[in-house]
């Protein structure tokens, strides 16, 4: 990342909010490795504090805006990362008062901070969800965003925020959309470690590895090859670059930034079965079962825009090194 240095020379601290977390932690070793301080901001109850090894952890909750703006100022902070959301869809739908408090309410009052400590470049993770059914594939920037869940629209009602800010009060943003984020550090530093696990990969290892039961393959009967669900999985390395690229942008001038994070190719649930097992070196036992409401066909990203605007390329687009680096990071027994 020495490019990302030599375009964030008057960024010295980043804020990462969620740090603590699974992109988060590895964002911050990104931050780290760009020459920056990277300072984590987590309240733990998702995130880890052994993931926290590039920086001061200041522990404490979005909702707590006096503590925010006194960690920006005495940590110097130029710019902030933010990760801090609930992100489990199912549970979304059966609690939204959760989600909506957290994500929408919480990165507003983040917001808020931010003005208060005169903070004023944010990159905010956002996500494919805020597309909500595609109505066509790859989806790229322009496609309708419809939300079928309570989680996609946090995320869009935090973009919309973002939007009305920048232009009440010269905010600069970068929302970044991205796919289905997967793999480890491949140094073993940090990884993929959620409970409860809902991300596919982790949990076809899982089985592969005698950890758990029997995988659940939800729906073969999609229009698709297979007739399994496809997906778009991007390395959670790739995803922390871009991260630090799209800070890069918004210090170089730019003001809004709207962006697709994906490899643009799209891998199959047996496709995934098959490649764990291939990486394992055993079969993942499964078992077949009916599709999960609100679970489109195929969702790949065009993420042609981030490439020309960033001048980011992914550097793990191959399936079965995502694969063997995730695990690598389980064999190891987490934690690094």
């Amino acid at each position: 990342m020495r490019g990302v240095w030599v375009r964030l020379t008057r960024v010295v601290s980043v804020l990462i909010v969620g740090g603590a977390g699974y992109i988060g932690s590895q964002t911050a070793k990104v931050v780290a490795a760009a020459g920056l301080k990277p300072v984590v901001f987590d309240n733990l109850v998702y995130g880890h504090e052994w993931a926290v090894k590039w920086g001061p952890l200041v522990r404490g909750d979005l909702a707590d805006r006096a503590l925010l703006v006194d960690t920006m100022k005495r940590h110097h902070v130029d710019a902030v990362i933010h990760f801090a959301a609930y992100a489990y869809v199912g549970e979304s739908v059966t609690n939204p008062r959760k989600y909506f408090g957290n994500n929408v309410a919480g990165t507003l009052n983040l917001l808020d901070a931010m003005l208060d400590a005169g903070v004023r470049d944010v990159v905010f993770s956002s996500t494919c969800a805020t597309y909500g059914e595609p109505l066509r594939v790859p989806i790229s920037e322009d496609h309708p965003q419809n939300p079928v869940n309570p989680y996609g629209e946090t995320k869009l009602a935090v973009e919309k925020m973002l939007r009305w800010y920048a232009q009440a009060y010269e905010l600069r943003y970068a929302a970044l959309r991205y796919f289905n984020a997967a793999g480890a550090d491949p140094d073993g530093e940090v990884g993929e470690d959620h409970d409860p696990e809902s991300h596919l990969i982790p949990l076809a290892i899982a089985a592969a590895l005698g950890e758990r039961g029997a995988l659940d393959i939800y729906g073969t009967d999609y229009p698709t090859p297979d007739g399994t669900a496809i997906r778009d999985y991007i390395h959670v390395v790739d995803l922390a670059e871009a991260h630090v690229l799209a800070l890069a942008k918004l210090g170089a001038g730019a003001k809004e930034l709207h962006l697709n994070l994906g490899t643009g190719r799209g891998h199959s649930v047996r496709e995934v079965v098959s490649t764990v097992s291939k990486v394992a070196g055993r079969q993942v036992p499964f078992r077949e079962v009916g599709r999960r409401a609100g679970d489109p066909p195929a969702l790949v990203a065009d993420a042609r825009k981030a490439a020309e605007v960033l001048g980011w390329k992914t550097r793990y687009p191959d399936l079965e090194v995502i694969v063997e680096h995730a695990f690598r990071w389980r064999q190891r027994g987490k934690r690094g």
